[in-house]
Parts: structure tokens; C-alpha cells; sequence
């Protein structure tokens, strides 16, 4: 019995390991020329700015990467005795394609903002990182 229990725990922190390891991946931007906000002086380039970081964040929020694909929980027998068996398939969901290549331009569109900040030298790009550095 005791081994029973202990291997339920075990099972269980299994699961909750495997979860807590779950990331969305490093996404690479797409390539957006600074030379289409040549035209914008630094205080359009800052709401600019402020208006692609608002996208960035809706469109992380909008769903979650993962999805369940199935559960499986039963006991097998093996050189210790009999313990508890638990599987589960997680995996990308297909509907993070769109969001992820959204995110992807979201990403270009910012580090070409801050690239044209840059040349024109506005204060508020001091400090920030783009893709790369």
C-alpha cells in the first residue's frame, strides 16, 4: 500500500512538472523596412509605438498554444510492482498558426519603428532592445 501511495505522488508531481514546462517558443519577426516610417516625426513613431505594443499584447492574450489531444490513466506491473500508469498528449494547436505569424509581424513592425526612432533620434527609443541585441 505504501507503494502505492508513493507512486500516486510521484505520478502526480509528474504531471505537474511536465505542465509547468510548457512554452509558446521563441518567434523570429518578419522583416519590416524602417524606411516605411521614414515619414513619421518622434512623437508619431512613440504612438505608433504604443499602438503596435497594444496589438502584441491582445493577440498573446487571445488563446492559449496548447491543446489536449488526450488522457490516458491505468496501472501497469513491472519490476517494482504494480504502480499507477497516467499519460497525456499536449501539442500545438493549429489555430496558433495564424496568431503566431500575426505576432511575428507585430514583432518586425515594432523593431522598424524603433530602428527609424533610431536614425531620427527620438528619446523615447533609448534603451529599448529590438530583435537580435
Amino acid at each position: 500500500m505504501k507503494t502505492l501511495t508513493t507512486a500516486t505522488l510521484l505520478a502526480a508531481a509528474g504531471v505537474f512538472g511536465l505542465s509547468g514546462c510548457a512554452s509558446t517558443g521563441s518567434l523570429t519577426p518578419q522583416y519590416v523596412p524602417p524606411s516605411t516610417y521614414q515619414n513619421y516625426d518622434c512623437q508619431a513613431l512613440s504612438q505608433e509605438y504604443v499602438r503596435v505594443n497594444r496589438y502584441v499584447d491582445a493577440t498573446r492574450n487571445e488563446q492559449s498554444t496548447l491543446s489536449t489531444s488526450g488522457v490516458g490513466v491505468g496501472v501497469s506491473a513491472g519490476r517494482w510492482g504494480i504502480s499507477p500508469n497516467i499519460s497525456f498528449g499536449v501539442g500545438k494547436s493549429n489555430d496558433t498558426k495564424s496568431r503566431d505569424a500575426k505576432l511575428s509581424r507585430l514583432y518586425g513592425e515594432r523593431d522598424a519603428i524603433i530602428q527609424s526612432a533610431r536614425i531620427q533620434r527620438c528619446s523615447f527609443a533609448n534603451g529599448i532592445k529590438i530583435y537580435g541585441e
